[in-house]
């Protein structure tokens, strides 16, 4: 077993890393750490067809518009299947953090 350090992948990959199946060999689940610097806009999660993510804001506090509209105070989440798709901005002055547990929906399968 290794240890991955997402937050700096997430620096090297424009504020995000997908933790999965190229780090574990397997596709039946998977993490994503996100940051969003102030003022940044726009983030798109969506789980896609035969998917299911939990989205969890870390640190800050996370606008969330799209499937779900509203707020995700640190602590919070949200629950998105499928094309459901929602759109993440921080509007604090210092980085949110969100992270993203992933994978298969029942009878669900990876296209």
């Amino acid at each position: 077993m290794k240890t991955v350090d997402l937050k700096e992948r997430a620096k090297k990959s424009d504020g995000e890393y997908v933790f999965g199946a190229d780090d574990t060999g397997s596709h039946a689940c998977y993490m994503i750490y996100g940051t969003l610097r102030p003022g940044e806009t726009g983030r798109v999660i969506k789980p896609g067809k035969g998917h299911e993510e939990i989205v969890l804001a870390a640190r800050g506090i996370l606008t969330v518009a799209g499937d779900f509209s509203g707020t995700l105070s640190e602590g919070s989440a949200i629950h998105l299947a499928g094309e459901q798709t929602c759109y993440l901005e921080n509007n604090g002055a210092a980085d949110a953090v969100y992270v993203i547990a992933g994978g298969h929906a029942e009878g669900g399968h990876h296209h």
